[in-house]
């Protein structure tokens, strides 16, 4: 199944350009605070299953095209991430900070976004700005200290994942937790509708132009791995999300650019990108020396 969430908090299914409102069937209110709805459902998902394809069996729902799709999970109890995944993006970047040393770092769950969104580029005129393409790897059940054999059956789903970076020597959770700087969607495609992930291409382009192109057979520290790696530190819960890492290929991204990425079996989103008027702070006052950057 496809599950998204739309029009200020709804749920439901995405079939044939098509979406069916879930809401009321999942008894999802999508006025509460905060907004863990999407959490409950993939908590419960194996006792819904029954009664949801009972209802995308009557309805056809409304066109895809005619609702704004959000971030599927606004309120993750944590979003994780891996640093230089892939062996040529840490040639790029010339970086050996690779994910299998360095670990898992945190993003700020309120630098997520969906597909109808902007990513809003901080006031940081000196400062170069990257997108990154990736594969958002959904929990469906939670655990402690889970093994890498076990792994998969504690993924809910997928996603497509543009993560976005301010450049520089900064600690990096500060450089990658702007506002808009995670955008994940266009829905969570789920495990049996997506199947081995071990080896699905992510492509992501800028104004037309192809800018990264990978499979996940590439990862340095795979999706089982991260799985485990993340859930020896912390305890994983439903609806968390892990970033697996970027491939090659990272490249600026400024203001009117349109940024579109697409994951095989997961789904195709595109987003604008814009300039804010916040983000200026002394932190970012000293010099960029892209000499002596610090990869992502």
């Amino acid at each position: 199944m496809k599950i998204a969430r739309f029009n200020e908090g709804r749920i439901g299914v995405v079939q044939n350009d098509q979406v069916v409102d879930l809401t009321e069937t999942l008894k999802v209110d999508p006025a509460e605070w905060p907004p863990v709805g999407m959490l409950r459902v993939i908590r419960d998902f194996d006792s819904l299953r029954a009664v949801i394809e009972e209802r995308l069996q009557a309805d056809r729902g409304v066109p895809l095209s005619s609702v704004r799709l959000q971030t599927p999970i606004e309120w993750p109890n944590k979003l994780l991430a891996y640093p230089v995944n892939y062996h040529d993006h840490a040639t790029e970047m010339a970086s050996v900070g690779f994910a299998n040393i360095k670990g898992f770092f945190l993003k700020a769950n309120s630098s997520l976004v969906g597909p109808a969104d902007c990513i809003v580029l901080p006031d940081l005129p000196d400062r170069r700005i990257d997108h990154e393409c990736e594969l958002g790897v959904i929990i469906g059940k939670g655990g402690r200290q889970i093994p890498e054999d076990k792994a998969i059956e504690h993924v809910f789903g997928y996603s497509c994942l543009i993560d976005v970076t301010v450049r520089g020597q900064e600690e990096r959770v500060m450089r990658k937790s702007f506002d808009t700087f995670t955008v994940v969607g266009p829905w969570i495609a789920t495990v049996d509708e997506v199947g081995d992930a071990r080896d699905i291409g992510l492509r992501l382009w800028v104004n037309g132009e192809l800018r990264q192109d990978a499979r996940t057979r590439d990862l340095i520290v795979n999706i089982p791995q991260m799985v485990a790696l993340a859930s020896s530190a912390a305890t994983l819960h439903p609806g968390d999300i892990i970033a697996t890492g970027t491939p090659a290929g990272v490249g600026p991204i400024l203001p009117g650019d349109e940024v579109v990425i697409e994951v095989e079996r997961v789904g195709r989103m595109q987003i604008r990108v814009m300039r804010g008027a916040y983000g200026r702070n002394f932190v970012f006052d000293k010099t960029y020396n892209p000499v002596v950057d610090q990869p992502a």
